[in-house]
């Protein structure tokens, strides 16, 4: 099959960035709303539930070593992926448009390794079916997140920022419970989650139907070095993207903290077996994702009325760091419960706002999913680092491998110094 990059159709080009409507009716934001939500479940199912419950059965004994390994490898292919698709989809010259191919054929090879990793016996398959699936939707998610800057306008991204963020949450606490009831049928706990990915794809495809591919004319000579070179953004130049990276990267490093070992922590600090640890992170992420509700929806709305986004990020943040704190410090379901809906109260304030703040910071509008791509290097890379670095927290102290206030302690630090990294913003009120 043609790639879609090299293609030459004959249909009407336009430039390279679309004219953005003065208001999207409901119907497509629905569609948006949608496909990241079922997008999502494909992605953070895994991530909070599945992994965790997989590896902890292959290998029960060195489960939180192996559990890293499959994470930092997953990690580092996001790291790679999501800014490489997302520049390739700023180019896609196919008749089906610039994002609709990535959407759909990214999808369809996470899918694939999801199942792979379902159906994976040992480690090693199941990290192979993870780097699949980690390399595919993440094609998804590059040419998803470019269609907010492509068809939102400014006077809506607060609001549609909002209901798109807070969409992770509903994810992970359907994917929670999902998980809960599959725990037995490793292939329909990796698989389903895949499948209303597909759905969700399908649909916003459906809405971008009509959507122009990229004017080849109007772009230069695809060149490998060039295109390595475009990846890199001179801090010096564009000063206000620098700390917005550095921002979130200090944020997300944060919340890796949480969704990388929060099965392990509800297993090990509060004692539940496997299925009574994923009902509990049912519960635990259902009172998140009320918070992330209000913190997303009321925060996203207000920043739109009054034009100002840097002091909601910066206050949202702020909220989410206590929320890491007392979490470090729980040894009881129920304060583990407060502290998770703190958390995410303060992480759905920061992720609404934040989201319309970065648009607002992009260099260049005509290389918005290459631009986004290289920002969510903030989102992916402490996905792989913080595997890595968190056995040398959780072996602090005297219980070997399982210091969870150690690790999230770091968290919190991290996070609190990404908020400040946002006050250094300038060009964003």
């Amino acid at each position: 099959m043609k790639s879609p990059v090299l293609v030459e159709e004959s249909v009407p080009r336009t430039s390279a960035a679309p004219s953005v409507p003065e208001r999207q009716p409901a119907s497509f934001v629905l569609s948006l709303v949608a496909a990241q939500g079922l997008v999502s479940l494909a992605l953070f199912t895994p991530v909070v539930v599945s992994l965790s419950l997989r590896v902890s059965q292959i290998a029960p004994h060195d489960k939180t070593s192996a559990l890293s390994t499959v994470l930092a490898v997953g990690a580092l292919l996001a790291l790679i992926g999501n800014p490489l698709f997302g520049a390739l989809s700023d180019r896609t010259s196919s008749r089906f448009g610039r994002r609709r191919p990535w959407l759909v054929g990214g999808m369809v090879v996470g899918t694939v390794g999801l199942l792979v990793a379902g159906a994976a016996g040992n480690v090693a398959v199941l990290t192979l079916g993870w780097a699949i699936t980690q390399l595919g939707l993440n094609a998804t998610l590059a040419a998803l997140s470019a269609t907010v800057p492509d068809r939102v306008p400014e006077q809506q991204r607060g609001r549609v920022s909002g209901a798109v963020g807070m969409m992770t949450y509903v994810a992970m606490v359907v994917g929670s419970f999902l998980a809960q009831a599959l725990t037995s049928h490793p292939v329909l706990l990796f698989g389903v989650p895949g499948v209303f990915g597909l759905v969700g794809v399908a649909l916003l495809a459906r809405a971008l139907r009509g959507e122009r591919p990229a004017d080849r004319a109007s772009l230069p000579p695809f060149r490998i070095g060039a295109f390595v070179r475009s990846f890199w953004v001179s801090p010096r130049t564009h000063p206000d993207f620098a700390w917005n990276f550095v921002g979130r990267f200090l944020i997300f490093a944060g919340m890796a903290t949480v969704t990388s070992y929060e099965f392990y922590f509800v297993q090990d600090r509060l004692g539940k077996n496997d299925s009574a640890a994923a009902g509990t992170l049912g519960v635990a992420t259902l009172l998140m994702t009320v918070g992330a509700v209000i913190g997303s929806l009321g925060i996203g709305a207000y920043s739109d009325r009054i034009g100002r986004r840097k002091p909601f990020v910066f206050l949202g943040a702020s909220i989410a760091v206590v929320g890491l704190a007392l979490i470090a410090a729980a040894h009881s379901t129920s304060a583990f419960y407060l502290a998770m809906a703190l958390f995410g109260l303060g992480l759905g304030a920061y992720l609404a706002v934040d989201t319309a703040l970065t648009v607002g910071v992009l260099p260049n509008p005509t290389d918005a999913a290459k631009d986004l791509g290289v920002l969510n290097i903030a989102n992916a890379l402490p996905q792989s680092l913080i595997p890595v670095i968190a056995p040398v927290f959780l072996a602090i102290g005297s219980a070997a491998h399982t210091d969870y206030t150690a690790l999230y302690a770091f968290g919190a630090v991290a996070a609190l110094l990404g908020a400040t990294a946002i006050r250094f913003v300038r060009s964003v009120a």
